[in-house]
């Protein structure tokens, strides 16, 4: 089965002062990942203040500025991985980096 693990953390976590993600020891994990034939695809996001909410209620399109939460963190990135099973996924996310400080959000797709 197919997961999504969207990585989620304080922006000061996740970014630098200009706004690009920080070196978080993702690099070995994501290599362990493709060794297993288990990571197929993976990307970080962007800051929250380059985000556009869309929202339509009715016959109105609501169009804000910014993230879709006021929040202190944020969404950060996400990787696809395939594994067995839940259990299989919540291992694999476990050792994700930014697990030791923000949180690993695990979805599994429709397939």
């Amino acid at each position: 089965m197919k997961y999504v693990l969207i990585i989620c953390g304080a922006e000061v976590d996740l970014l630098d002062s200009v706004g690009r993600p920080k070196a978080s020891g993702c690099e070995g994990w994501n290599d362990e990942l493709k060794a297993k034939g288990m990571l197929h695809s993976e990307a970080g996001l962007r800051p929250p203040s380059e985000a556009t909410t869309v929202r339509v209620r009715g016959d109105d399109v609501l169009v804000v500025d910014g993230p879709f939460a006021e929040t202190r963190d944020q969404i950060g990135g996400f990787t696809l991985i395939e594994c067995a099973d839940l259990d299989e996924a919540i291992e694999v996310a476990a050792k994700h980096p930014v697990a030791k400080q923000g949180s690993i959000e695990i979805r599994p797709l429709w397939e």
